[in-house]
């Protein structure tokens, strides 16, 4: 612990933005980062606690007081190499991970946790501009081939980390390039897809090959693979949307978000989308169902496209501005949440149900609401009922449902090779080997354990690359 003090003498400093009237012309990043002085500053916050909870936090287990040492110290290449030992990406995690760590920091028993995002942030992106980030070439081959099914951080993740104990691994990616929901659902202006660029590149010289438009299940068949590899691995994510059947859902203006931000990115990315095909917010008053970072993104991108309003509804009541600490601290709270996609201009509303869509020709005109009251049964559980009296519409041109996922897409790869699923649709196999119902198939992130964040797919994807070094090579010198 470099500066026992350093809690005391220095106040907790984020990153800023750019203004509002700035990003909102591209889609290029807007986060500006810490001066080098006042990164330190906030290093020599870190209390270096006898338990630091901020592991507990972490879905990886970094090791965040020894890197916040490092940074304080002025040694930025020590402290990336203690970052990469749990984290092969922390550029992705440090721009759109929620950062449970500081939740879980100790000084956030007092609002103040050091600014972990920020620093490991720092850190990486220090690193990629220095030259040091480049391909760790294992030093023996084994001669075992694995397949890996999806390109997302937890196939990334997977694959980079057989690949550095010598197994020949191959990605497949049903989509025409490699990232998964990092290139195709995560707005450019929050996470620019450079990022992936680079680390593919990184991951290439390490022997990882990549395949793009082979679609495992109906492109190739699920079972070539079986025949062609040692392992297979899949981290496909779970793509199957939650809708929302209501009267008036076939009307012409209602999309999944994740329909609307794919394009949009592929838009951004220099694809042409056919005029025919396009899926925009220009000049319409947007309407976005569902309060989480998807609807979030919905936000920000119908700003920059120029929409005339927006308006999120989300069915849950309004969370507190700010937790009891002796009830939720280290664990993650429920309270308010302001994105700054939510800052650039939104209308948020809570406590609605929608009950009906309108419409004119077959197109969208608006959506009739109602307003909810939430009460504890006598259980505790919490239940939903209808004020009486409380119907409103809301003038519309186009919705963007963005209410979750709710499993896998099970038509194709995981229908013909007979998979096992869990309850909730998911594909079975648990976190001591994460082998699945099928002999050498072996599952992760999302698609494994269901929709969840950045890190928790980045985490399975390092630990299921394990179990199958271990299953291909009887032991493992991988970390979990």
């Amino acid at each position: 612990m470099g500066k026992p003090t350093g809690f005391i003498e220095f106040p907790r400093q984020e990153r800023t933005y750019a203004p509002v009237a700035d990003r909102l012309v591209g889609f290029d990043e807007f986060v500006i980062p810490l001066e080098k002085d006042i990164l330190r500053q906030q290093g020599a916050r870190c209390m270096d606690c006898g338990t630091p909870f901020c592991h507990q936090g972490c879905p990886v287990n970094n090791i965040i007081p020894d890197w916040n040492d490092w940074v304080y110290k002025d040694n930025m290449r020590a402290a990336i190499d203690v970052l990469h030992s749990t984290n092969n990406f922390p550029e992705f995690t440090g721009r759109i991970c929620p950062a449970p760590c500081e939740a879980a920091c100790t000084l956030n028993i007092n609002d103040v946790p050091v600014t972990i995002k920020t620093i490991e942030c720092a850190i990486v992106d220090h690193a990629w501009e220095q030259g040091w980030i480049k391909p760790q070439i294992a030093s023996h081959r084994s001669g075992k081939k694995v397949a890996v099914v999806g390109s997302g951080p937890s196939g990334l993740a997977a694959a980079q980390q057989l690949a550095r104990v010598g197994h020949d691994v191959t990605v497949y990616e049903k989509n025409d390039r490699i990232g998964g929901l990092l290139r195709y659902g995560i707005p450019d202006f929050k996470f620019s897809k450079s990022l992936i660029d680079r680390r593919i590149s990184q991951m290439r010289g390490e022997g990882v090959e990549f395949k793009t438009n082979a679609h495992i299940g109906n492109k190739i068949p699920a079972r070539q693979l079986l025949t062609e590899f040692d392992a297979v691995v899949l981290t496909g994510g779970t793509e199957t949307p939650r809708d929302l059947p209501i009267e008036g859902r076939e009307l012409d203006g209602i999309y999944f978000a994740m329909d609307f931000l794919a394009q949009s990115n592929k838009r951004v990315a220099g694809d042409e989308i056919p005029a025919a095909d396009a899926i925009l917010a220009t000049g319409l008053d947007v309407v976005v169902i569902g309060g989480g970072d998807t609807g979030s993104d919905c936000i920000g991108t119908s700003n920059r496209q120029g929409a005339r309003s927006v308006t999120q509804l989300e069915i849950m009541p309004k969370p507190p501005e700010k937790e009891n600490k002796a009830l939720t601290w280290p664990g993650w709270p429920n309270k308010l949440r302001t994105s700054s996609s939510h800052e650039e201009g939104c209308e948020r509303m809570w406590s609605v149900a929608s009950k009906y869509f309108k419409g004119e020709n077959g197109r969208l005109t608006g959506i009739a609401c109602i307003k909810l009251e939430w009460k504890q049964d006598s259980n505790g559980q919490w239940q939903m009922t209808e004020i009486a009296g409380s119907e409103f519409e809301l003038k519309t041109d186009r919705v963007f449902i963005a209410m979750g996922f709710v499993h896998p897409v099970q038509q194709g790869m995981i229908e013909e090779l007979g998979l096992a699923q869990d309850d909730r649709g998911n594909i079975d196999a648990n976190t001591t080997d994460y082998q699945t119902s099928v002999d050498k198939v072996f599952a992760a992130g999302d698609m494994r354990r269901g929709q969840s964040l950045v890190v928790w797919a980045i985490r399975e994807g390092r630990q299921a690359a394990r179990a199958v070094d271990e299953y291909l090579t009887g032991s493992s010198n991988l970390p979990r």
